[in-house]
């Protein structure tokens, strides 16, 4: 009997469809990994209106993440689209709702990765990415980033860093050939990471 394929959780918020795109690209990175399968899914936007709740399913797209998700995932992709240099509230305050898998260390020793979109290039990818990780961090996630044997982060005129990838949206939400290339490396990475971290020493 063939056992069943280990997960890689791809939780992102996408506002404009720009992350959601580069979110399905690291899912299918991971999918070139054999034995490796990606979850797909996404958070609720926040609302100043305390009256207003958002449905229990998405009218579109993959389902909402729960505390689940990431209990049961092998590893983690992080996405969101930047706002002043820093991850979307959505993601925030789904992030700050997992105490209690930081209580019991469920993420402990995970492999995780982040991923950004912004709309100017200079709009904080970076940042951005490095504040995604420190929640992770708290939860004792192995950070896994973008090493320099990826090549096309020495010659990409668009986005990618060391620390994940990145996108320069601007007015087309789709991304750049080298920008699709760091998606896909991204999910192998981190598919490959937590194959290699499965194996009983």
């Amino acid at each position: 009997m063939t056992a069943p394929a280990a997960e890689i959780l791809v939780l992102y918020y996408s506002r404009h469809g720009a992350t959601a795109e580069m979110a399905r690209l690291v899912a299918r990175g991971v999918e070139e990994v054999p034995g490796m399968q990606a979850r797909l899914r996404t958070v609720p936007a926040v609302s100043a209106v305390c009256e207003k709740t958002a449905d229990d399913i998405p009218a579109e797209g993959p389902p909402y993440a729960t505390l689940a998700d990431l209990r049961e995932c092998a590893g983690l992709a992080l996405g969101s689209p930047t706002r002043f240099g820093n991850m979307a509230a959505p993601l925030k305050f789904f992030l700050d709702g997992t105490s209690e898998l930081w209580l019991s260390g469920a993420l402990a020793g995970k492999p995780a990765g982040v991923f950004t979109s912004t709309g100017s290039l200079h709009g904080g990818q970076e940042t951005t990415l490095l504040t995604m990780m420190l929640p992770l961090l708290h939860h004792g996630m192995l950070i896994v980033g973008l090493p320099y044997t990826e090549t096309v982060l020495h010659t990409t005129r668009t986005g990618g860093t060391p620390y994940g990838p990145s996108h320069f949206a601007g007015t087309d939400a789709r991304p750049s050939p080298d920008e699709k290339t760091l998606c896909r490396a991204l999910g192998r990475r981190l598919a490959q990471t937590a194959q290699r971290l499965a194996v009983p020493s």
